[in-house]
């Protein structure tokens, strides 16, 4: 009786243990606080609606913040990896952080999903980056949008001001290759850092070479400091921001300054203002509304919705590759990976995500739309 009762507890250890492995365990690294906190905190709010159950498996969310420093995201990941055992990594928030963590979830064979926007975070396709996927629109599809708005505005030439990071960098070469193929000149190009509190001496060097319009690669509030400094300055040409700093606390840090002021952004910015006939406006609905339910009206914004689309993109490859392999292996990352790898026209609040093994954002023109700054809110440029 007494070696019944031996089997029957080692029995039971067995299968407590089976099911704990069943569990799948998702690392998520954001920048909740430092200079990307803004596009960090909702990132980090917005985790905390998805689905807590996929495929009749229970997910376990291990959310740490990397205060938009290199080095603490990649101490963040290598936790998460060795010490909490995820299946799979979502973030970082920013472009250095995410580009930082690659070497460490290619090295343990472990997808990671980045709500960063850089390209080369994809780009060009390796062994490391085959393990890499990322929900934000590459800089490339952005920089179209805005000198196809340029170039039909008038605008002949063109000055730059971006971040002296890999964002900044990243912009720069997908817009000035754009840019000369559209016939537009170039005619300056300077640099700033998150933390600066002046860029005076940049921008008198943009305005004396007297450009049409001015394109600020910036995210977050950072960016307003340039936008506020042309305004001071008398700047009159058009005003250009990208998509990294479509939230709230942007409008207000930059007020007034920002009227006016054009951006590339996902349909999920103007969702409200989209016809019932455009295909993402059904996906980006229901993102807005849970999050809204979740922290009151007018709170949402698109980082929010990068961290929901990797959700979404989670979501759809779990059950695939459930079939294939059990959570807590080296099988299952694989698996996962693979499963992403094979996305078609899963709808998210950002656009429609179709991956390949070239192409590991899957998104298309369907997921920008031109966006302009008036009465101190986004509106639609139709």
């Amino acid at each position: 009786m007494k070696l019944r009762t031996s089997m029957m507890a080692a029995i039971g250890l067995a299968f407590a243990a089976t099911a704990a492995h069943a569990e799948i365990n998702v690392g998520v690294t954001v920048s909740a606080t430092g200079p990307a906190a803004s596009l960090g905190i909702p990132e980090k709010n917005t985790i905390a609606l998805l689905p807590t159950t996929i495929a009749g498996e229970k997910i376990n969310y291990i959310v740490l913040d990397d205060a938009s420093d290199t080095t603490s995201a990649v101490k963040n990941v290598r936790k998460l990896i060795s010490e909490d055992k995820v299946d799979i990594v979502l973030g970082s928030t920013i472009t250095p952080n995410s580009l930082a963590m690659i070497d460490v979830v290619a090295e343990a064979a472990t997808p990671m999903i980045s709500m960063a926007a850089s390209a080369r975070i994809v780009e060009p396709m390796d062994d490391k980056k085959r393990w890499v996927f990322k929900t934000p629109q590459n800089d490339a599809q952005m920089s179209t949008a805005i000198i196809e708005h340029m170039t039909n505005s008038g605008v002949k030439t063109v000055a730059f001001i971006g971040f002296s990071d890999a964002y900044g960098e990243g912009w720069y070469e997908q817009f000035a290759a754009v840019a000369d193929a559209r016939k537009l000149k170039m005619v300056a190009n300077e640099r700033f850092t998150r933390t600066d509190t002046s860029v005076t001496g940049q921008v008198l060097k943009i305005m004396a070479a007297k450009p049409d319009a001015v394109l600020i690669a910036g995210s977050g509030t950072p960016a307003a400091l340039p936008q506020k400094a042309f305004k001071e300055r008398g700047f009159t040409g058009k005003i250009y921001q990208t998509h990294g700093v479509a939230n709230n606390d942007f409008l207000r840090v930059c007020g007034k300054d920002c009227e006016g002021t054009f951006l590339p952004a996902g349909p999920v910015l103007v969702a409200d203002q989209l016809p019932d006939s455009n295909p993402v406006k059904k996906s980006a609905v229901e993102y807005i509304n849970k999050y809204e339910a979740a922290h009151g009206k007018g709170s949402v914004s698109t980082f929010g919705a990068h961290g929901w689309d990797s959700g979404v993109l989670l979501a759809a490859a779990v059950p695939t590759a459930l079939k294939k392999a059990k959570p807590g292996t080296k099988e299952f990352r694989a698996a996962l990976r693979d499963a992403l790898e094979g996305l078609k026209e899963v709808p998210a609040a950002h656009g429609i995500f179709t991956m390949s093994p070239n192409d590991h954002l899957g998104l298309d023109q369907r997921a920008r739309v031109m966006v302009q700054i008036q009465g101190g809110a986004w509106k639609l440029v139709k």
